[in-house]
């Protein structure tokens, strides 16, 4: 199943997503998570553990963020270079940079959420992204 990043619930959910905005982003994409099988279901599933994750840390649950994190990379990182539209190399990266700043009790954060970029926006500059 192609995943369209540009209308309907994904493209809402990474608007949402893009706007910190984790919790919606979460709700846009677990609709259409219900429908999906593997392994389509798997990788979407580890973008909603990522918008998850975010959101918990802004609750001020560091732990519950880290842990959702680490299940999230597990999750990708089964996948190709690009997976569903989604440029995942760069995406696991930063991710990676998040998880190692919170379990190092880190107060500076990386400067920006990891962005979740169409394979098409991979080379998109962080103001773009």
């Amino acid at each position: 199943m192609p995943f369209d990043w540009e209308s309907g619930a994904l493209a809402e959910g990474l608007h949402c997503y893009r706007n910190s905005e984790f919790f919606l982003a979460h709700e846009h994409w677990e609709s259409v998570w219900l429908g999906l099988e593997e392994p389509e279901k798997s990788f979407l599933q580890a973008l909603i553990q990522t918008t998850a994750a975010f959101h918990h840390l802004k609750t001020g649950n560091p732990t519950g963020a880290a842990s959702l994190l680490r299940r999230a990379l597990r999750r990708f990182e089964v996948c190709d270079t690009s997976y569903g539209g989604i440029a995942v190399v760069p995406l696991c990266e930063e991710v990676g940079a998040w998880v190692k700043a919170i379990e190092d009790g880190s107060r500076a954060f990386p400067g920006n959420f990891p962005r979740i970029r169409p394979t098409d926006q991979a080379t998109t500059t962080a103001a773009e992204g």
